[in-house]
């Protein structure tokens, strides 16, 4: 009753500042789209593709590893390897971050011609640069935090970094937008790099405090290789996020000049790639917010359950949830189809952007519901699968906007989409239905 209790907690905590979160998101980049322009926006945007391939390089899937691995450990009543677990995780982040960042840096001329077409200067990869050491840091301490089961920890540290986000964006905002649009991207990027650092700061202080409640536990096993558990969760996870990142970027950065060879200008293409990928679909994408926030809790839960071959437990909660979440999400599909002009004109001022909510508001259900299948299946150390599935996703959508936007325009552009996240969906759950109800229990 006491688990069950602070697994409610834990889950209250994430959903409400998860909903704060982003809501703040949402009304910032409504600020920033009326100062800068969807044009700029769609830049921006092709920024933060670039941006997020680095993260995936230098966290190497770090973050779940240290999950499942403080996870297994605790429900194994090992509490004493906790300590030993993260100064290895620490290590290898520091490794993998400080690597990607030198790439990074000396590569910064090609990423800006060859991935960015020149619309931003190179200073730009270098902040990134000085943020993925922490970001990666970062990730491995919010790691550790939801495999002991205290992520209201992260959740402030999440809400520190938003509140600082919004104020030294908007205040760096003030001072380089009168030097002209172009100084706009470095002025975001600029703002995001310093939260992290202020982020970082906090969560790494409340962890050095947190780790000590393990300075008197006792390693039960000895010789335990947490190293190799770690690699062994991490380096599968990191190499299929490389792939899967890397085609994810790659489909990012085509999609503009995709546009632009079925006719539309430059600046329109970047304008509706801006409009769709920046303020439309982060309005499909805020109720699943809530279910991330819940779905990052399963992780450790069936990790615990997996460990033990509580396979009565596994399905009786799956079949659970997915009748919860199922159920919720074509709620909030309807919510957001009959209600799209109204959210676009009280958020954005222009109900313009209400047309492509409205048209996008179907994959709702099929994303939500994804977002607690996968989490499941990492839970259930299937992670490898979840990546493979999301590296054929991408393939097949990036080859169709690829070939097939040049010829269908912007329809082809939203097929794409609709493409990729059926398809996603639909595999992810054949996966988890074949692994909990049609395999032998032993």
């Amino acid at each position: 009753m006491k688990r069950f209790k602070f697994f409610i907690f834990n889950t209250s905590v994430l959903i409400i500042t998860s909903i704060i979160f982003r809501a703040i998101d949402i009304y910032f980049t409504a600020y920033v789209a009326s100062k800068i322009g969807s044009e700029n926006v769609g830049i921006y945007q092709l920024v933060m593709s670039v941006y997020l391939f680095g993260i995936t390089l230098a966290t190497s899937g770090i973050n779940l590893a240290v999950t499942r691995v403080i996870s297994e450990a605790l429900a194994l009543d090992n509490s004493g390897g906790i300590k030993k677990i993260m100064k290895k995780c620490i290590y290898i982040t520091l490794i993998t971050s400080i690597s990607t960042s030198f790439i990074f840096y000396i590569n910064s001329d090609f990423i800006i011609e060859k991935c960015l077409h020149n619309k931003v200067s190179t200073s730009v990869i270098h902040l990134v640069c000085l943020a993925l050491p922490l970001i990666s840091m970062s990730s491995a301490i919010s790691g550790y935090f939801a495999g002991v089961r205290r992520m209201y920890k992260n959740a402030i540290g999440q809400f520190i970094e938003h509140v600082a986000k919004v104020v030294v964006t908007a205040f760096i905002l003030m001072i380089y937008l009168p030097n002209g649009l172009e100084y706009s991207c470095f002025a975001l990027i600029l703002g995001d790099v310093l939260s992290e650092i202020i982020s970082f700061v906090y969560i790494y202080i409340i962890y050095m405090l947190d780790k000590k409640k393990y300075n008197k536990s006792t390693e039960l096993v000895k010789n335990n290789n947490y190293t190799h558990k770690i690699v062994r969760i991490s380096i599968p996870i990191a190499i299929t996020s490389y792939i899967r990142s890397g085609l994810s970027t790659f489909k990012q950065l085509i999609i503009p000049s995709s546009l632009e060879r079925s006719g539309i200008n430059c600046a329109e293409s970047l304008s509706k790639y801006g409009i769709i990928n920046g303020m439309a679909l982060p309005i499909i994408m805020f109720p699943d917010i809530l279910v991330k926030s819940f779905s990052s809790l399963l992780i450790p839960e069936f990790s615990r359950y997996h460990a033990k071959k509580d396979h009565k437990r596994i399905k009786q909660m799956t079949g659970i949830l997915l009748f919860l979440i199922g159920g919720a999400s074509v709620f909030l599909t309807f919510i957001l189809f009959l209600f799209s002009n109204t959210i676009a004109n009280s958020i954005y001022n222009n109900s313009n952007i209400g047309i492509y909510i409205k048209i996008l508001a179907p994959l709702a259900t099929f994303i939500y519901v994804d977002t607690v299948v996968d989490s499941i299946l990492r839970g259930l150390d299937a992670q490898i699968g979840v990546m493979i599935i999301n590296i054929v996703d991408l393939v097949l959508s990036t080859s169709f906007i690829y070939f097939l936007v040049p010829k269908l325009g912007l329809i082809g552009y939203i097929i794409s989409i609709y493409m990729s996240e059926v398809l996603n969906f639909v595999i992810s759950l054949i996966q988890l239905v074949k692994i909990v109800y049609f395999t032998k229990e032993h």
